[in-house]
């Protein structure tokens, strides 16, 4: 198993002479809930990571990154964002007020520098290439620090098998590091284990599909990755759970032999939780299935279903769903 989120090691205090305390300090206490910030170094997804002092021009790419900052109290640092999955939950809207969007997908390099960013957070590690935003060490040769969320490392080393929400807590822990927010770090985990402890495994000894996309090969949830982890919160068993990947593209007839109990819809914009049952009920042979049938259904918001700090709330969502079922 990947270790949690990358291992902290302590980088120092800073200079002896005091030069830059006062701007280090400012940065620091102008976040909500901050802390006392020291410098901190990271292995993130294999490449080495060194916050010396507070961002303060932050870029965020995906939803998941963007309400990290936001749920960190940290909305201030940000000069931009990207690629959103969905709207931000209404708690969080006017935070963004004045915030620009530097673009619908993945940023340019161009469009990125334009807002002069010290720090860039991605969702993915595909948000960081030669055709995308630039590539890691491009990037630092600008003086931009990024940083991917450890749920979306992609080398077996690093990835986590299985993502958990302690992996989860653990990010939201980083994170707050990099600008000395560790109290509201505290404050988050904490909220986000009290929604969790309101759940009790209300699906125990039921099967789940998680539905996400696709058509002739529809791509679900499989064992490793936040949908099995939010079924595992739930207590039903993942019909994919011989898939050792996050998510993966199967088949109709996999689905079909395999049967499941209730069928988790990820409700995307270019891909709503109606399309799919509508996909789902035209399809003579899924139609027949009892849970087509008799529509036992659960949706999520796509930002939900990729790890981050929606989890916890969509694991109380989709157990309050499953218990109106009556199965």
């Amino acid at each position: 198993m990947a270790a949690a989120a990358g291992a902290l090691i302590l980088a120092g205090c800073g200079s002896d002479d005091g030069s830059g305390d006062d701007a280090t300090e400012a940065a620091s206490t102008s976040t909500a809930g901050s802390g006392e910030f020291e410098p901190v170094t990271v292995d993130n997804c294999g490449f080495e990571v060194t916050v010396d002092s507070p961002p303060e021009r932050v870029v965020t790419i995906k939803s998941t990154s963007t309400e990290m900052m936001l749920a960190l109290g940290l909305a201030d640092r940000l000069v931009g964002t990207a690629f959103a999955d969905g709207p931000v939950p209404d708690e969080y809207a006017s935070d963004l007020d004045g915030v620009p969007v530097l673009s619908d997908n993945v940023p340019g390099q161009e469009a990125l520098l334009d807002v002069e960013p010290d720090f860039v957070y991605g969702g993915w590690e595909s948000n960081f290439g030669a055709d995308t935003a630039g590539e890691r060490p491009s990037l630092a040769d600008f003086g931009i620090t990024t940083y991917v969320s450890p749920a979306a490392c992609q080398e077996p080393a690093y990835q986590p098998n299985p993502m958990t929400f302690d992996e989860l807590f653990a990010e939201i822990h980083e994170v707050a590091s990099f600008f000395g927010a560790t109290e509201a770090a505290d404050t988050l985990v904490a909220e986000q284990q009290a929604l969790l402890d309101q759940v009790d495994a209300p699906g125990e000894g039921l099967t789940a599909l998680w539905y996400s996309s696709g058509e002739d090969a529809p791509f679900v949830g499989g064992d490793i990755g936040a949908p099995a982890m939010m079924m595992r919160e739930l207590g039903v068993e993942n019909v994919f759970a011989d898939v050792e990947a996050s998510w993966s593209n199967v088949s109709w007839e996999q689905i079909i032999d395999r049967n499941p109990d209730v069928i988790i819809l990820v409700d995307a914009a270019w891909n709503t939780a109606d399309s799919k049952i509508e996909r789902l009920t035209n399809n003579p042979a899924t139609a027949a299935l009892p849970a087509v049938a008799e529509e036992r259904y659960l949706t999520l918001p796509f930002p939900a279903a990729e790890a981050g700090v929606r989890n916890a709330q969509a694991v109380v969502d989709l157990a309050a769903q499953l218990e109106e079922l009556g199965l």
